[in-house]
């Protein structure tokens, strides 16, 4: 079974390539959730954070942004010393900042997926890349996203951050034309287009 290359290096990326990896997310809490992951993988592999994931679930109240947006320095200083997530200050700040920011969007347009799927015009890319090295880091649809987020007040959002999230969530599908979930994640596009039109 032909796999993107990435997805060979340990069975937690291979699981998460072929179960969720590119499918379209629309749920808020999992989008919240994808948009914290990809902020905290900034300077690390995401094997490290899909390790963490549970950790992280765990800590973090199951990604439930009401909860996170009230956390307070007492809180934050025990997650500091939490070895079951990154114990890095400047992004456990960041995403109580994104919880109270995502609350904000989520008020202003309804839902953040609202938001966050406009960047793409409430449609997936596809891609047709032949190899790893084809696919970018960044795109001017992620630079567009980056700079929209950062200007509500999100942290830990560049444009590479941006666009694996991107990928993560559905919005590209950046798997291999060789790879077995390309046709899978095309044909899931086309049953999502069709559940959210009625």
């Amino acid at each position: 079974m032909k796999r993107c290359d990435w997805a060979n290096s340990n069975p937690l990326e291979t699981e998460h390539h072929d179960e969720e990896w590119g499918i379209p997310v629309h749920d808020d809490r999992l989008l919240f959730e994808m948009l914290i992951l990809e902020g905290a993988q900034s300077g690390l592999s995401w094997a490290t954070i899909l390790q963490k994931r549970q950790g992280y679930l765990r800590a973090f109240d199951n990604f439930d942004a009401q909860k996170i947006a009230r956390y307070t320095d007492k809180k934050i200083a025990k997650l500091l010393l939490n070895p079951e997530i990154v114990r890095n200050k400047l992004k456990i700040n960041a995403t109580v900042e994104n919880a109270k920011r995502f609350l904000e969007v989520q008020k202003e347009y309804g839902s953040f997926d609202a938001y966050i799927w406009s960047f793409v015009a409430g449609k997936p890319i596809n891609n047709s890349w032949k190899k790893l090295s084809d696919v970018p880091t960044s795109t001017p649809t992620s630079d567009a996203m980056s700079k929209g987020l950062k200007k509500k007040g999100f942290k830990f959002v560049g444009a590479t951050t941006c666009y694996a999230y991107m990928q993560a969530t559905g919005m590209v599908n950046d798997h291999l034309v060789s790879c077995f979930r390309y046709p899978i994640v095309k044909k899931l596009q086309k049953m999502d287009s069709y559940t959210r039109s009625i």
